[in-house]
């Protein structure tokens, strides 16, 4: 049997990791470009999932920044050179710098500004520079990870009163700020993002998803420990949610926002 071949962004940790893992143990078979911004520390997590996981199904690193166009075209050819094509991206990449932010109000550009192009600006160019491979796969996909932050319905619904009491008035407010404002906008655009990319290569047999994995201790804003103290699970569940995606379980829900227990609204 023919292995799929996946590349993931932003895998050496987190959900992106967990999903390399789970891929990895799938009866299915893959061949998994475990994709980071530090080659070294991609090249670290591919021994640990070669000590943690057995099987016929391989793994190998590549070094890919989102933010940087030359690496992302150097992967691209590292695939292409190896391979030829490519059956699955998921675009997992992302990072939080929201609480980055202090009281000097000028920062308010430069969070938002890497917040876009590592979540946003990232997942648009490496699908793009991608697509002619995934082009010559037999049943391509692409997964774009988002956040439950993004949903403008969901927000609509708890950013009113009773659940979320507007700031007194006045300025400036004693209230954080910017909370997760950049991490939370450029999410919402990544969803517009993902279901463009869905419309525009429907007709290519494209299947393309977006999902939304929950609540999860990711190192995502350097703070994973602070999660956890909050309530937040495993990666290891996002990892799955994923791995379900790419095998084929939730083909009924292509072009839509999913969760582990149904569909996110926008």
């Amino acid at each position: 049997m023919s292995k799929q071949i996946v590349l993931i962004t932003g895998a050496n940790t987190g959900i992106g990791f967990e999903t390399a893992k789970a891929l990895l143990k799938s009866p299915k078979a893959y061949h998994v470009f475990l994709g980071s911004r530090d080659a070294a520390k991609g090249e670290q997590a591919v021994a640990e999932l070669a000590r943690d996981v057995t099987g016929t199904n391989t793994v190998e690193p590549v070094q890919i920044d989102v933010t940087s166009d030359e690496s992302i075209g150097n992967a691209a050819e590292m695939v292409k050179a190896k391979f030829g094509k490519l059956d699955v991206l998921i675009n997992n990449a992302g990072a939080a710098f929201d609480s980055t932010f202090d009281a000097d109000m000028g920062n308010f550009r430069s969070v938002f500004n890497r917040a876009y192009d590592v979540n946003v600006s990232g997942a648009q160019v490496a699908t793009a520079a991608l697509v002619p491979l995934l082009l010559l796969a037999a049943a391509p996909r692409i997964v774009f990870l988002t956040s439950g932050m993004s949903t403008l319905q969901g927000h609509a619904e708890t950013f009113l009163p009773p659940w979320a009491p507007n700031p007194s008035g006045g300025w400036p407010k004693t209230t954080d700020l910017v909370a997760t404002q950049s991490y939370k906008a450029c999410k919402a655009a990544l969803n517009m993002v993902f279901l463009t990319w869905h419309w525009i290569l429907r007709e290519d047999g494209v299947k393309t998803f977006c999902v939304s994995p929950g609540f999860l201790a990711t190192n995502l804003g350097g703070r994973p420990e602070l999660l956890k103290q909050m309530g937040a699970k495993d990666p290891a569940i996002g990892g799955e949610l994923v791995r379900a995606v790419v095998d084929g379980e939730r083909d009924a829900d292509v072009g839509k926002v999913i969760t582990g227990d149904g569909i996110q609204p926008w």
